[in-house]
């Protein structure tokens, strides 16, 4: 039995239930803590990873509103949740062609991704979270399949009314169940009256950090891309999902060593960015915003200079943009400062 498991277990077996987001946040970080899940010898695999193209055309969208915002030099360049680096290498290169060269600021806790991030980013400064980054500078923020992995509490409708899931163990495996109640101000007015068994996910630690980001770029200027899969209004469903080895498991075994996420709640994240003076701009689907970004001659251009590559990068382009892919389901938002114009991408 893995050591957390064996952990939250005696927890939950001496202290009573654990809230569904105190078991994610545990599983989480221990989980990125202790590996590196990326790639084809890893769990699962994001769309840096899939293309090049991605992080150019991240680099190039900001780098196209640093200029059209006056080119103030003291920028910095923010990632949360950067994986091995490879978004962030690809998007200064784009960066770096357009003469923007930003200090590099990356939020990262797992000292295994540190490492692999600090060979591609020798230069980077990195953050525990988001409340050490710089103030008095534009912050140039990208956020890929970063809240999708931030823990969710789960609300559940019950004919007593609704109360919270709470996560219970039994031999094999855990398990959630109803817990205390809650009140009716956590609840949208439109659901209020779901049937029993209708779960509402929210997550507390998402809205904490897109408020802090989005003081920070009303205070300094800049823009933050959150890119991530979700839907775009507030709905109801439990969404909570494990992959391992590339393949769907079941969250409720072995916390720790596989992948938790839930879909984000993007009109959640706009509220909150709203709340504290930035515009919000989308979302949009991922596929359509990477088309307004120009990936379309970007794949031309890489398989003119690369024949025999022709084929492989049409894939990743269409892995990218395909509504059957990624191009619906995940999405883009942008986050941006009052004084400063609006991000491509986004009309």
């Amino acid at each position: 039995m893995p050591d957390l498991t064996e952990r939250l277990a005696r927890l939950i077996d001496t202290s009573g239930p654990i809230s569904v987001a105190h078991y994610m946040a545990e599983a989480n970080a221990h989980y990125y803590a202790s590996r590196d899940p990326l790639g084809a010898g890893g769990d699962f695999t994001t769309a840096p990873e899939i293309s090049q193209m991605f992080g150019e055309l991240v680099g190039l969208c900001l780098a196209d509103l640093w200029v059209r915002a006056g080119a103030p030099g003291d920028a910095a360049y923010v990632e949360l949740g950067p994986g091995r680096g490879t978004l962030a290498a690809d998007a200064l290169r784009a960066m770096a062609a357009a003469r923007l060269r930003p200090a590099v600021h990356l939020v990262e806790t797992s000292p295994v991704l540190r490492h692999a991030q600090g060979e591609r980013l020798p230069a980077a400064q990195w953050h525990d979270d988001s409340s050490t980054l710089p103030t008095g500078v534009p912050l140039l923020v990208v956020a890929n399949e970063f809240f999708d992995a931030l823990p969710v509490r789960q609300l559940v409708a019950t004919e007593q009314g609704w109360r919270e899931r709470l996560v219970v163990h039994e031999p094999s495996r855990f398990r959630p169940v109803p817990g205390p109640p809650v009140g009716s101000g956590a609840i949208p007015a439109r659901l209020r009256s779901a049937p029993a068994g209708t779960v509402l996910e929210t997550s507390p630690a998402s809205v904490a950090v897109v408020r802090q980001l989005a003081s920070l770029i009303a205070a300094s200027g800049g823009a933050a891309l959150i890119v991530d899969y979700g839907h775009a209004a507030t709905a109801p469903g439990d969404t909570l999902q494990a992959v391992a080895s590339h393949e769907h498991a079941d969250p409720w075994i072995s916390p720790g060593e596989r992948d938790l996420t839930t879909h984000v709640d993007f009109e959640a994240l706009a509220e909150a960015a709203s709340a504290e003076g930035v515009k919000v701009l989308g979302p949009v689907p991922q596929g359509e915003w990477l088309k307004a970004l120009g990936i379309e001659a970007r794949a031309g251009a890489l398989a003119r200079n690369a024949p025999a590559r022709a084929e492989e990068i049409a894939a990743a382009r269409d892995r990218l943009v395909a509504a059957d892919q990624m191009g619906t389901l995940f999405k883009a938002m942008a986050l941006v400062a009052p004084t400063w114009p609006d991000p491509a991408g986004f009309a």
